[in-house]
Protein backbone atom coordinates (compact mmCIF):
# COMPACT_ATOMS: atom_id res chain seq x y z
CA UNK A 1 0.00 0.00 0.00
CA UNK A 2 1.46 3.59 -0.76
CA UNK A 3 -0.18 6.90 0.78
CA UNK A 4 0.83 10.39 -0.37
CA UNK A 5 0.01 13.36 0.98
CA UNK A 6 -2.94 15.11 -0.02
CA UNK A 7 -1.42 18.01 -1.92
CA UNK A 8 1.31 15.47 -3.46
CA UNK A 9 -0.84 13.09 -4.65
CA UNK A 10 -3.36 15.58 -6.46
CA UNK A 11 -0.47 17.24 -8.21
CA UNK A 12 0.69 13.47 -9.57
CA UNK A 13 -2.83 12.80 -10.70
CA UNK A 14 -2.47 15.88 -12.81
CA UNK A 15 0.82 15.32 -14.57
CA UNK A 16 -0.70 11.42 -15.11
CA UNK A 17 -3.79 12.95 -17.37
CA UNK A 18 -1.30 15.22 -18.90
CA UNK A 19 1.09 12.68 -19.60
CA UNK A 20 -1.80 9.86 -20.59
CA UNK A 21 -3.06 12.47 -22.72
CA UNK A 22 0.52 13.03 -24.63
CA UNK A 23 0.92 9.26 -24.96
CA UNK A 24 -2.33 9.48 -26.83
CA UNK A 25 -5.41 9.09 -25.01
CA UNK A 26 -8.58 11.58 -25.58
CA UNK A 27 -8.82 11.20 -21.90
CA UNK A 28 -7.76 10.52 -18.51
CA UNK A 29 -9.44 9.72 -15.31
CA UNK A 30 -8.90 8.26 -12.11
CA UNK A 31 -11.42 6.74 -9.55
CA UNK A 32 -11.41 3.98 -6.21
CA UNK A 33 -11.90 0.54 -6.35
CA UNK A 34 -15.65 -0.02 -4.67
CA UNK A 35 -17.70 -0.85 -7.55
CA UNK A 36 -20.51 -2.43 -5.00
CA UNK A 37 -23.26 -0.68 -6.55
CA UNK A 38 -22.77 -2.73 -9.99
CA UNK A 39 -22.10 -5.78 -8.42
CA UNK A 40 -25.90 -7.17 -7.94
CA UNK A 41 -26.82 -5.91 -11.79
CA UNK A 42 -23.53 -7.50 -13.15
CA UNK A 43 -24.42 -10.85 -11.52
CA UNK A 44 -27.94 -10.36 -12.32
CA UNK A 45 -27.52 -10.46 -15.55
CA UNK A 46 -24.95 -13.06 -15.89
CA UNK A 47 -27.77 -15.19 -13.71
CA UNK A 48 -30.52 -14.80 -16.45
CA UNK A 49 -27.65 -16.56 -19.08
CA UNK A 50 -27.19 -12.94 -20.73
CA UNK A 51 -23.96 -13.54 -21.49
CA UNK A 52 -24.74 -16.38 -23.63
CA UNK A 53 -21.17 -18.73 -24.48
CA UNK A 54 -18.80 -16.39 -22.80
CA UNK A 55 -18.11 -18.98 -19.92
CA UNK A 56 -14.77 -16.20 -18.83
CA UNK A 57 -17.83 -13.70 -17.48
CA UNK A 58 -18.63 -16.60 -14.91
CA UNK A 59 -14.86 -17.96 -13.87
CA UNK A 60 -13.87 -15.37 -11.71
CA UNK A 61 -16.15 -14.95 -9.38
CA UNK A 62 -16.00 -11.41 -7.57
CA UNK A 63 -12.94 -10.33 -9.29
CA UNK A 64 -14.15 -8.77 -12.17
CA UNK A 65 -16.30 -6.63 -9.47
CA UNK A 66 -13.40 -6.34 -6.57
CA UNK A 67 -10.38 -4.78 -8.05
CA UNK A 68 -8.36 -5.61 -4.67
CA UNK A 69 -9.08 -9.30 -5.20
CA UNK A 70 -7.88 -9.09 -8.81
CA UNK A 71 -4.84 -7.06 -8.06
CA UNK A 72 -3.86 -7.13 -4.46
CA UNK A 73 -2.76 -3.85 -3.16
CA UNK A 74 -4.84 -1.64 -5.82
CA UNK A 75 -6.16 1.83 -4.28
CA UNK A 76 -6.80 4.01 -7.53
CA UNK A 77 -7.61 3.27 -10.36
CA UNK A 78 -6.55 5.19 -14.12
CA UNK A 79 -9.38 5.05 -16.52
CA UNK A 80 -8.18 6.02 -20.33
CA UNK A 81 -9.74 6.17 -23.71
CA UNK A 82 -8.47 6.15 -26.55
CA UNK A 83 -10.98 7.11 -29.96
CA UNK A 84 -11.13 4.80 -33.23
CA UNK A 85 -13.25 6.39 -35.99
CA UNK A 86 -11.61 6.61 -38.89
CA UNK A 87 -13.09 10.18 -40.91
CA UNK A 88 -11.18 8.58 -44.34
CA UNK A 89 -13.14 4.92 -43.95
CA UNK A 90 -16.30 4.73 -46.94
CA UNK A 91 -19.44 6.33 -44.75
CA UNK A 92 -20.81 3.07 -42.54
CA UNK A 93 -24.43 3.99 -43.72
CA UNK A 94 -23.91 3.79 -47.33
CA UNK A 95 -21.70 0.38 -46.73
CA UNK A 96 -24.77 -1.02 -44.57
CA UNK A 97 -27.50 -0.20 -46.57
CA UNK A 98 -26.28 -2.11 -49.89
CA UNK A 99 -26.45 -5.52 -49.33
CA UNK A 100 -24.05 -7.00 -51.74
CA UNK A 101 -21.23 -5.26 -49.39
CA UNK A 102 -19.85 -6.54 -46.32
CA UNK A 103 -20.06 -4.49 -43.27
CA UNK A 104 -17.43 -4.96 -40.41
CA UNK A 105 -17.57 -2.66 -36.98
CA UNK A 106 -15.37 -0.03 -37.42
CA UNK A 107 -13.40 -0.72 -34.56
CA UNK A 108 -11.56 -3.40 -36.66
CA UNK A 109 -10.74 -1.71 -39.84
CA UNK A 110 -7.53 -1.72 -38.89
CA UNK A 111 -4.94 -3.34 -36.54
CA UNK A 112 -6.00 -5.14 -32.91
CA UNK A 113 -6.57 -2.25 -30.65
CA UNK A 114 -5.33 -4.44 -28.07
CA UNK A 115 -0.99 -4.17 -28.57
CA UNK A 116 -1.39 -0.59 -29.18
CA UNK A 117 -3.65 0.27 -26.03
CA UNK A 118 -1.44 -1.91 -23.76
CA UNK A 119 1.47 -0.69 -25.22
CA UNK A 120 0.86 2.74 -24.30
CA UNK A 121 -1.00 2.38 -20.93
CA UNK A 122 2.77 0.61 -20.28
CA UNK A 123 4.26 3.56 -21.72
CA UNK A 124 2.56 5.63 -19.23
CA UNK A 125 3.29 3.45 -16.00
CA UNK A 126 7.45 3.73 -16.78
CA UNK A 127 6.38 7.25 -16.62
CA UNK A 128 4.70 7.03 -13.34
CA UNK A 129 7.29 4.98 -12.00
CA UNK A 130 10.03 7.39 -13.09
CA UNK A 131 9.00 9.65 -10.80
CA UNK A 132 7.15 7.11 -8.18
CA UNK A 133 9.62 4.57 -8.11
CA UNK A 134 7.37 2.46 -5.62
CA UNK A 135 4.43 2.09 -7.92
CA UNK A 136 2.77 -1.32 -8.58
CA UNK A 137 0.27 -1.43 -11.19
CA UNK A 138 -1.51 -4.21 -13.90
CA UNK A 139 -2.64 -3.00 -17.43
CA UNK A 140 -5.66 -4.06 -18.80
CA UNK A 141 -7.12 -3.97 -22.05
CA UNK A 142 -10.18 -5.98 -22.55
CA UNK A 143 -8.29 -9.11 -21.39
CA UNK A 144 -8.90 -9.59 -17.91
CA UNK A 145 -12.28 -9.61 -15.35
CA UNK A 146 -12.49 -5.56 -15.18
CA UNK A 147 -15.46 -4.20 -15.27
CA UNK A 148 -14.33 -1.30 -17.62
CA UNK A 149 -17.48 0.83 -18.42
CA UNK A 150 -18.12 1.21 -14.56
CA UNK A 151 -14.95 2.13 -14.12
CA UNK A 152 -15.15 4.60 -17.04
CA UNK A 153 -18.65 6.08 -15.32
CA UNK A 154 -16.49 6.19 -12.27
CA UNK A 155 -13.70 8.00 -13.36
CA UNK A 156 -15.98 10.93 -15.26
CA UNK A 157 -14.93 9.21 -18.55
CA UNK A 158 -18.77 9.32 -19.48
CA UNK A 159 -22.08 8.02 -18.56
CA UNK A 160 -23.54 4.25 -19.15
CA UNK A 161 -25.88 4.90 -22.53
CA UNK A 162 -28.82 2.80 -22.77
CA UNK A 163 -26.85 0.81 -25.42
CA UNK A 164 -24.72 -0.04 -22.05
CA UNK A 165 -21.79 1.94 -24.02
CA UNK A 166 -19.46 4.53 -22.72
CA UNK A 167 -20.90 7.94 -24.09
CA UNK A 168 -19.09 11.41 -22.99
CA UNK A 169 -21.54 14.13 -24.28
CA UNK A 170 -18.47 16.16 -25.73
CA UNK A 171 -16.88 12.55 -27.67
CA UNK A 172 -19.74 10.04 -28.13
CA UNK A 173 -18.93 6.63 -27.82
CA UNK A 174 -16.40 5.39 -30.91
CA UNK A 175 -13.69 5.14 -28.39
CA UNK A 176 -11.71 2.24 -26.55
CA UNK A 177 -10.86 1.70 -23.22
CA UNK A 178 -7.72 0.74 -20.81
CA UNK A 179 -7.37 0.86 -17.13
CA UNK A 180 -4.11 1.27 -14.71
CA UNK A 181 -4.77 -0.39 -11.48
CA UNK A 182 -2.51 0.45 -8.90
CA UNK A 183 -1.07 0.93 -5.51
CA UNK A 184 -0.98 4.72 -5.47
CA UNK A 185 -3.85 6.35 -3.17
CA UNK A 186 -4.82 9.60 -5.78
CA UNK A 187 -7.67 11.60 -5.83
CA UNK A 188 -10.53 10.34 -7.85
CA UNK A 189 -12.52 12.46 -10.22
CA UNK A 190 -16.29 13.00 -10.01
CA UNK A 191 -17.87 10.44 -11.84
CA UNK A 192 -21.07 10.71 -14.55
CA UNK A 193 -23.64 10.75 -11.69
CA UNK A 194 -26.39 10.83 -14.39
CA UNK A 195 -27.00 9.42 -18.02
CA UNK A 196 -27.71 11.92 -20.50
CA UNK A 197 -29.89 10.03 -23.03
CA UNK A 198 -32.81 11.59 -21.77
CA UNK A 199 -35.62 9.94 -23.45
CA UNK A 200 -34.23 8.70 -26.93
CA UNK A 201 -34.55 4.82 -27.89
CA UNK A 202 -32.83 5.19 -30.98
CA UNK A 203 -30.80 2.13 -30.28
CA UNK A 204 -33.27 0.56 -28.60
CA UNK A 205 -35.46 0.52 -31.41
CA UNK A 206 -32.92 0.32 -34.02
CA UNK A 207 -31.10 -2.67 -32.82
CA UNK A 208 -31.50 -5.22 -35.39
CA UNK A 209 -32.44 -8.32 -33.43
CA UNK A 210 -33.86 -6.71 -30.40
CA UNK A 211 -30.89 -7.37 -28.40
CA UNK A 212 -31.10 -4.15 -26.46
CA UNK A 213 -33.79 -5.52 -23.40
CA UNK A 214 -34.17 -2.22 -21.52
CA UNK A 215 -32.15 0.53 -20.67
CA UNK A 216 -28.48 -0.88 -20.51
CA UNK A 217 -29.61 -4.27 -20.96
CA UNK A 218 -28.38 -6.56 -23.43
CA UNK A 219 -29.06 -10.10 -23.90
CA UNK A 220 -25.48 -10.65 -25.90
CA UNK A 221 -27.41 -14.18 -26.99
CA UNK A 222 -29.04 -11.83 -29.64
CA UNK A 223 -26.55 -9.54 -30.24
CA UNK A 224 -24.73 -9.46 -33.86
CA UNK A 225 -21.45 -8.93 -32.25
CA UNK A 226 -21.38 -11.73 -30.08
CA UNK A 227 -22.88 -14.12 -32.67
CA UNK A 228 -20.28 -12.56 -35.18
CA UNK A 229 -17.12 -12.42 -33.01
CA UNK A 230 -17.79 -14.51 -29.59
CA UNK A 231 -19.76 -17.18 -30.72
CA UNK A 232 -18.52 -20.31 -32.95
CA UNK A 233 -21.50 -22.43 -32.88
CA UNK A 234 -24.75 -22.56 -34.99
CA UNK A 235 -26.63 -18.98 -35.69
CA UNK A 236 -30.03 -19.34 -34.69
CA UNK A 237 -32.27 -19.33 -37.78
CA UNK A 238 -34.11 -16.84 -36.64
CA UNK A 239 -31.28 -14.13 -36.03
CA UNK A 240 -29.69 -14.96 -39.35
CA UNK A 241 -32.56 -13.17 -41.89
CA UNK A 242 -31.73 -10.14 -39.21
CA UNK A 243 -28.16 -9.80 -39.22
CA UNK A 244 -28.46 -8.08 -43.14
CA UNK A 245 -24.70 -8.02 -44.40
CA UNK A 246 -23.42 -7.26 -41.05
CA UNK A 247 -20.34 -9.79 -40.87
CA UNK A 248 -18.14 -9.06 -37.98
CA UNK A 249 -19.69 -6.68 -35.18
CA UNK A 250 -22.22 -4.35 -35.54
CA UNK A 251 -22.63 -0.53 -34.85
CA UNK A 252 -26.07 0.24 -35.22
CA UNK A 253 -26.68 1.70 -31.60
CA UNK A 254 -23.64 3.78 -31.93
CA UNK A 255 -24.95 4.68 -35.64
CA UNK A 256 -28.18 6.29 -34.56
CA UNK A 257 -26.61 7.75 -31.23
CA UNK A 258 -27.18 11.56 -30.98
CA UNK A 259 -24.39 11.91 -28.49
CA UNK A 260 -22.16 10.91 -31.63
CA UNK A 261 -22.44 13.89 -33.70
CA UNK A 262 -19.92 15.23 -31.43
CA UNK A 263 -17.19 11.95 -31.91
CA UNK A 264 -13.24 12.93 -32.85
CA UNK A 265 -11.89 11.20 -35.81
CA UNK A 266 -9.00 8.83 -34.52
CA UNK A 267 -5.41 10.16 -34.38
CA UNK A 268 -3.87 6.38 -34.64
CA UNK A 269 -2.55 5.78 -37.76
CA UNK A 270 -3.19 1.79 -36.81
CA UNK A 271 -6.78 2.25 -36.50
CA UNK A 272 -6.94 3.52 -40.29
CA UNK A 273 -8.62 0.83 -42.26
CA UNK A 274 -6.85 -1.61 -44.64
CA UNK A 275 -7.15 -4.02 -47.47
CA UNK A 276 -10.44 -1.92 -48.23
CA UNK A 277 -12.26 -3.39 -44.99
CA UNK A 278 -14.44 -0.83 -45.22
CA UNK A 279 -15.71 -0.93 -48.46
CA UNK A 280 -15.42 -4.95 -50.25
CA UNK A 281 -17.99 -6.64 -51.12
CA UNK A 282 -18.99 -10.29 -49.59
CA UNK A 283 -18.67 -12.04 -52.48
CA UNK A 284 -14.58 -10.32 -52.77
CA UNK A 285 -14.39 -11.56 -49.42
CA UNK A 286 -15.89 -14.97 -49.54
CA UNK A 287 -13.20 -15.73 -52.70
CA UNK A 288 -10.86 -15.04 -50.13
CA UNK A 289 -8.19 -18.57 -49.70
CA UNK A 290 -7.28 -19.34 -45.87
CA UNK A 291 -3.85 -17.82 -46.79
CA UNK A 292 -5.28 -14.69 -48.05
CA UNK A 293 -7.51 -14.22 -44.55
CA UNK A 294 -4.04 -15.19 -42.48
CA UNK A 295 -2.61 -11.98 -44.68
CA UNK A 296 -5.01 -9.66 -45.39
CA UNK A 297 -5.85 -9.90 -41.68
CA UNK A 298 -2.43 -10.09 -39.83
CA UNK A 299 -2.40 -7.54 -37.05
CA UNK A 300 -6.02 -7.41 -37.36
CA UNK A 301 -8.60 -8.37 -34.46
CA UNK A 302 -10.88 -10.30 -37.03
CA UNK A 303 -8.08 -12.84 -37.16
CA UNK A 304 -8.94 -14.15 -34.23
CA UNK A 305 -12.19 -15.74 -35.11
CA UNK A 306 -10.54 -18.00 -37.51
CA UNK A 307 -11.46 -18.84 -41.09
CA UNK A 308 -14.54 -21.10 -40.59
CA UNK A 309 -16.45 -18.85 -38.81
CA UNK A 310 -15.78 -15.75 -41.13
CA UNK A 311 -17.01 -17.83 -43.54
CA UNK A 312 -19.54 -18.70 -41.48
CA UNK A 313 -20.81 -15.00 -41.56
CA UNK A 314 -20.26 -14.25 -44.95
CA UNK A 315 -22.46 -16.85 -45.53
CA UNK A 316 -25.41 -15.50 -43.73
CA UNK A 317 -24.68 -12.05 -45.08
CA UNK A 318 -24.51 -13.70 -48.82
CA UNK A 319 -27.67 -15.29 -48.02
CA UNK A 320 -29.28 -12.14 -47.17
CA UNK A 321 -28.10 -10.68 -50.36
CA UNK A 322 -30.63 -8.44 -52.28
CA UNK A 323 -29.87 -8.20 -56.23
CA UNK A 324 -31.09 -8.36 -59.63
CA UNK A 325 -30.57 -12.15 -60.84
CA UNK A 326 -27.15 -12.35 -62.13
CA UNK A 327 -25.66 -10.81 -59.29
CA UNK A 328 -28.08 -13.82 -56.88
CA UNK A 329 -26.70 -16.60 -59.53
CA UNK A 330 -23.27 -15.25 -58.53
CA UNK A 331 -23.55 -15.62 -55.01
CA UNK A 332 -25.65 -19.15 -55.38
CA UNK A 333 -21.98 -20.23 -57.62
CA UNK A 334 -19.80 -19.17 -55.16
CA UNK A 335 -21.33 -20.49 -52.02
CA UNK A 336 -21.23 -24.01 -53.68
CA UNK A 337 -17.76 -24.11 -54.39
CA UNK A 338 -17.26 -24.38 -50.99
CA UNK A 339 -20.16 -26.64 -49.36
CA UNK A 340 -18.63 -29.85 -48.11
CA UNK A 341 -15.22 -28.28 -47.44
CA UNK A 342 -15.26 -26.99 -44.18
CA UNK A 343 -17.53 -29.21 -42.28
CA UNK A 344 -20.97 -29.32 -41.42
CA UNK A 345 -21.39 -26.06 -39.48
CA UNK A 346 -20.72 -24.06 -42.44
CA UNK A 347 -22.39 -26.30 -45.40
CA UNK A 348 -25.76 -25.86 -42.67
CA UNK A 349 -24.96 -22.22 -43.00
CA UNK A 350 -24.68 -22.17 -46.49
CA UNK A 351 -27.16 -24.68 -47.58
CA UNK A 352 -29.61 -21.85 -45.63
CA UNK A 353 -27.88 -19.31 -47.85
CA UNK A 354 -28.62 -21.09 -50.80
CA UNK A 355 -32.22 -21.51 -50.21
CA UNK A 356 -33.04 -18.02 -49.30
CA UNK A 357 -30.94 -17.23 -52.76
CA UNK A 358 -32.84 -19.99 -55.34
CA UNK A 359 -36.10 -18.67 -53.76
CA UNK A 360 -35.43 -15.24 -54.43
CA UNK A 361 -34.86 -16.05 -58.12
CA UNK A 362 -38.66 -17.50 -58.10
CA UNK A 363 -40.11 -14.00 -57.07
CA UNK A 364 -41.95 -12.18 -59.58
CA UNK A 365 -42.41 -8.84 -58.39
CA UNK A 366 -40.04 -6.22 -57.03
CA UNK A 367 -42.67 -5.61 -53.93
CA UNK A 368 -42.46 -9.54 -52.87
CA UNK A 369 -38.71 -8.61 -52.77
CA UNK A 370 -39.04 -5.86 -50.62
CA UNK A 371 -41.37 -7.99 -48.42
CA UNK A 372 -38.36 -10.41 -48.09
CA UNK A 373 -36.26 -7.77 -47.42
CA UNK A 374 -33.40 -8.96 -44.46
CA UNK A 375 -32.03 -5.48 -43.51
CA UNK A 376 -33.86 -3.35 -41.08
CA UNK A 377 -33.77 0.09 -42.30
CA UNK A 378 -33.09 3.14 -39.56
CA UNK A 379 -36.50 4.19 -39.24
CA UNK A 380 -37.43 7.67 -39.70
CA UNK A 381 -38.82 8.74 -36.36
CA UNK A 382 -37.53 11.87 -34.53
CA UNK A 383 -35.31 11.39 -32.15
CA UNK A 384 -34.50 12.98 -28.56
CA UNK A 385 -31.08 15.25 -30.03
CA UNK A 386 -29.15 16.34 -27.50
CA UNK A 387 -28.86 20.52 -26.86
CA UNK A 388 -25.18 21.61 -28.02
CA UNK A 389 -22.12 21.66 -25.87
CA UNK A 390 -20.49 24.28 -25.83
Amino acid sequence: MMTQDSSTASQLAERIKDWGKSLGFADVGITHTDLSAYEADYFNWVGLDFHGEMHYMTHHGHKRTRPNELVPGTLSIISVRMNYLDSNASDPLQQLHKSENAYISRYALGKDYHKLLRKRLQKLAEKIASEVPELQYRAFTDSAPVLERPIAKEAGLGFIGKNSLIIHPRAGSWFFLGELYTNLQLPPDPPFEKQACGPCTACIQECPTNAIIEDGLIDARRCISYLTIEYPGSIPDELRSLMGNRIYGCDDCQLVCPWNRYSSATTESDFQHRHRLDSSTLLELWQWSEADFLHFLEGSPIRRIGYTQWLRNLAVALGNLEGGHTQIRDAIQQLSTRRGLFGELLDEHIDWALERLKHQLTLSSSSEKNQSSPLKPFAAAKYYMPKSIK
